[in-house]
Parts: structure tokens; C-alpha cells; sequence
């Protein structure tokens, strides 16, 4: 739990530029310091854990998002209101990753280089629950092959 300490979760953007990430790191750090409940429909929590996960968010907050949420004193609450306001981003991040899946191997330098790409993108896809596996992918890739590398496949 000491080496929790050490590691360094960044405060929300006030751009949103890292919401996505934000959130799932600090889901992470509230269940590994047993307060993952407080921001769950429906919870039960103490008061004192309440205010512990209260402290924690607003830890990370960029300063015009605390001064914005100033007078919320439940966690569950704040979460929902970041929620409404930075969530929208599944609305632009999705069909740009669906987009961005007419990837060609031949437009890249390397393999790997086509790898990460589109791992990227599956990654993305997984995350806003498109369910993209490892056969797809592969297909995917060999139809992506010019016509003279059609052996490959």
C-alpha cells in the first residue's frame, strides 16, 4: 500500500484531454485502497470512507474543476457529474477508431509500426465495448496486403 503512495496518478484536465485514462487510473487506486465502492450506484459506504475517496478525487482534479465542484461532498455525486460532463468523448473516440480501422499495412514503415496502430485501435474499441478479437484483426491484416503479396496470406 506504501508503494501506491509512490506512483503518481495525474489530476483530471480541465481540456479532458486525459479523461479517459484518468478514470480508469483512478478506479484502480480507489478499489486498491478499498474505496472503489464509494463511487458505485447504490453504495453503503461509511462516512469516513466517503470522505477519504472525496479527498482522493478532489486531490486530482485540475484547480477550476474543484473550485467548479466545491460544494459536492459525496464522491458518488462527483463522479456522475465528471461523468456528464467528460463522457461525451466515447461519442467522438468510437467512430474515429471504426475510422481509423481502414489502416493499410503497406502505408506503414514497419510491421510493428502497423502492430501498434492497430492495437491502438482495438484497444479503443475494447474499451467502449466493441468487442474486436484476435481472428478479425488477422483478417483484417491479410486483406490489407497488395495483390502481388496475396502468397503471404
Amino acid at each position: 500500500m506504501k508503494n501506491l503512495a509512490k506512483l503518481k496518478l495525474l489530476a483530471l484536465d480541465i481540456t479532458s484531454k486525459n479523461y479517459l485514462s484518468w478514470v480508469l487510473d483512478a478506479k484502480i487506486y480507489m478499489d486498491a485502497m478499498g474505496l472503489g465502492d464509494t463511487i458505485k450506484d447504490g453504495n453503503e459506504a461509511s462516512s469516513q470512507n466517503k470522505a477519504n475517496a472525496m479527498i482522493f478525487l478532489c486531490h486530482h482534479l485540475h484547480e477550476e474543476l474543484k473550485f467548479k465542484f466545491l460544494t459536492i461532498k459525496d464522491p458518488l455525486i462527483l463522479w456522475q457529474n465528471l461523468k456528464e460532463k467528460y463522457d461525451h468523448q466515447m461519442i467522438i473516440i468510437l467512430p474515429k477508431a471504426h475510422y481509423d480501422l481502414h489502416l493499410q499495412l503497406q502505408d506503414f514503415k514497419s510491421v510493428s509500426d502497423y502492430n501498434f496502430s492497430m492495437f491502438n485501435i482495438s484497444s479503443k474499441l475494447k474499451l467502449y465495448g466493441d468487442n474486436i478479437i484476435d481472428g478479425d484483426m488477422l483478417e483484417k491484416t491479410f486483406f490489407t496486403f497488395h495483390a502481388s503479396n496475396v502468397f503471404l496470406q
